[in-house]
């Protein structure tokens, strides 16, 4: 049974990927290890920090607390798939205009948990934004910087294409 593995379809950024991967491997793990992309952080490991926090079909999920064979057929986004055409997304404009990055390493977590939010509500107010960010925890900012970039990438976003 320690040999035993699974091949999981996870699509990843918008590129299907396969991977095959122990019982009891995470998402995290997968990212990180196999798929390369390190931009999603290893925090807790119990769900408690957000550090590595992706979108799982659009939802904001912890991927340590994401067993890889759960994700199968999924499409997953991480901080490398914000960037398009060379260009950053707004989230990330937005946390950098306004000193909302300290240390970083919260940083990826906070614009995805940011992003689901924004997509799903596209003006969100202070209270719903400190909500869907309350699963992300930060030692540097303060939170302040933070908010104010993810109002400010929603008024971006909700205003057109640039």
């Amino acid at each position: 049974m320690d040999g035993q593995k699974n091949r999981i379809d996870i699509e990843i950024n918008g590129v299907k990927r396969n991977f095959s991967v122990k019982p009891g491997t995470t998402l995290l793990e997968v990212l990180r290890e196999q798929a390369g992309l390190k931009g999603t952080k290893r925090g807790c490991d119990n769900g408690q920090c957000g550090a590595c926090t992706v979108l799982m079909d659009g939802r904001a999920v912890n991927a340590c607390l994401v067993l890889a064979v759960r994700a199968q057929k999924k499409k997953i986004s991480t901080i490398e798939g914000l960037e398009s055409a060379a260009r950053l997304h707004p989230l990330q404009v937005a946390f950098e205009q306004n000193g909302a990055v300290q240390c970083g390493f919260c940083t990826p977590g906070m614009i995805m948990s940011a992003k689901a939010l924004i997509d799903s509500m596209s003006t969100p107010d202070d209270d719903e934004i400190k909500e869907a960010l309350s699963g992300n925890l930060c030692r540097c900012t303060g939170y302040n910087k933070i908010i104010t970039a993810v109002r400010q990438a929603a008024q971006t976003l909700s205003s057109g294409p640039e």
